[in-house]
């Protein structure tokens, strides 16, 4: 390895930062458990109302730990505030281009998002590309880093498999907004479209996908290890995108609307006013169906 580090002209404690990261305490474990699931059943939760929620489950800690946590897990509250989502300073950030935009085909919008899952002794993280029209997971990764590598793999696979979106939307984390990301959308001719500062509903469907993936697979069967973990999403996402009807698309599955262009679609409306937050609404072939 020292060998390969002096050739390559790379630092050999970036390597193995890489390679081998650091192990976390039993008890940060049992606590990113809390939090994970927590925030996975009330996405609106800060670092103030997780803190008062440990407290619940006889776990005193301080709003200082509980944001390392957090920042970890890539998690924060979904109310609109300052430092919420914190993007390279050298990156470009895109605007949104989905607001009010009626989504009639496949292949139209893409997404992808990163979300931590934990195992018995460790986590790891997961990103997925999803076409809204059906909602079919169309590529995943998962990673024991946060780089921009395995996202840049999921993304060409998809690319790969099912050929261009029309626009691609992600969040502002800067392995999105780094040149190895944007500039294989630019090179295929693709919009890039990022969700706007604190607005985490401006990426809905990846949100809902993490809470069928979690609650459906990752929390009942508590996988060991990264290898079970690969082996049964493989598993479920087959089932999520083949046997798994979805209601919002009248009980079809993704593979099914995906491959007749029919019985899909969504629209993201948002409401404003002087002096209150934003609400935002999903809808569907012009009913609604997220509130």
């Amino acid at each position: 390895m020292a060998r390969q580090c002096e050739l390559a002209g790379v630092s050999r404690s970036t390597v193995y930062a890489q390679r081998a990261p650091k192990p976390t305490r039993e008890q940060d474990l049992e606590l990113l458990r809390l939090i994970d699931e927590q925030y996975t059943r009330r996405p609106f939760y800060g670092s103030r109302k997780m803190v008062s929620f440990l407290k619940t489950r006889d776990h005193r800690v301080n709003r200082k730990r509980v944001q390392r946590l957090m920042r970890i897990l890539g998690l924060a509250g979904m109310a609109p505030g300052p430092n919420t989502s914190r993007p390279h300073p050298q990156h470009k950030v895109y605007p949104y281009l989905l607001r009010g935009v009626v989504v009639t085909r496949p292949n139209q919008v893409w997404s992808t998002d990163i979300t931590y899952l934990r195992l018995a002794h460790g986590f790891v993280y997961l990103v997925a590309v999803i076409d809204w029209y059906s909602r079919r997971v169309l590529s995943w990764r998962i990673s024991n880093t946060l780089d921009s590598a395995f996202c840049v793999d999921c993304l060409e696979e998809a690319l790969q498999r099912y050929g261009n979106s029309e626009i691609f939307n992600t969040d502002q984390g800067c392995q999105f907004t780094s040149e190895n990301f944007t500039g294989v959308l630019k090179a295929h001719g693709i919009a890039i479209s990022m969700d706007g500062r604190g607005r985490a509903l401006d990426n809905i469907f990846v949100e809902r996908l993490w809470r069928s993936v979690k609650y459906e697979d990752v929390y009942l069967k508590g996988y060991a290890n990264s290898m079970e973990l690969m082996i049964g999403l493989a598993e479920y996402f087959v089932f999520y995108n083949s046997e798994r009807p979805h209601q919002s698309l009248g009980n079809l599955t993704p593979d099914q609307v995906y491959a007749t262009a029919s019985g899909g679609g969504a629209r993201i409306v948002d409401k404003f006013s002087r002096n209150e937050a934003a609400s935002c609404s999903c809808e569907k072939d012009g009913q609604t169906s997220l509130n």
